[in-house]
């Protein structure tokens, strides 16, 4: 990003090449449609194109393509008045189809409940579940990236995740009895 914003542009098909994939995968999980997903993600780099001047090495490079993707996301669900992150139990890139052999029903099943779980997490709770769980980033860099202190970040990724634990506590139950 440096290179880039010094004015290499073969850096920004580098910094596109790496990033695209994931920041893409995060909006698809978000708003649930190929379309819109691509839409962000051109907005997302767009609008690193046009910020590049002011992009700080001693910033986290995936911190900061976060706070502006998280941005972009909110802006988009509250022109569509979504909710973020909702796991219907149509998730196309994860789930496989009714035919595919490999998976069991009862895989099936847990699957299911798990994004019924988390789509019942309030939209804050959500977001960084998915960055912790599914981008592995620090509770300092969703901090960053969603301009929230990192002791707030901790409390809401707590209540997510025991939350889940109350939720799913009879999957666990039956998993553990087998």
């Amino acid at each position: 990003m440096s290179a880039y914003a010094r004015g290499d542009r073969r850096s920004f098909a580098l910094l596109f090449r790496r990033w695209a994939p994931r920041l893409h995968g995060f909006f698809l999980k978000s708003v649930r449609e190929r379309s819109i997903a691509d839409d962000l993600l051109q907005l997302t780099f767009l609008k690193v194109h046009r910020a590049r001047a002011s992009f700080q090495p001693v910033l986290r490079l995936r911190a900061w393509l976060y706070t502006i993707a998280v941005r972009e996301l909110r802006e988009e669900m509250r022109r569509r008045r979504r909710a973020p992150l909702a796991g219907d139990e149509q998730d196309r890139d994860v789930q496989s189809g009714p035919d595919d052999p490999q998976r069991s029903m009862e895989l099936q099943q847990r699957t299911n409940a798990v994004r019924a779980a988390i789509a019942r997490l309030p939209e804050a709770q959500r977001e960084i579940l998915y960055l912790h769980r599914y981008e592995e980033m620090t509770f300092g860099e969703i901090a960053a990236a969603l301009g929230a202190t990192e002791g707030a970040v901790r409390i809401r990724a707590f209540r997510a995740y025991e939350r889940l634990r109350e939720e799913l506590a009879g999957l666990l139950d039956e998993e553990r009895a087998a």
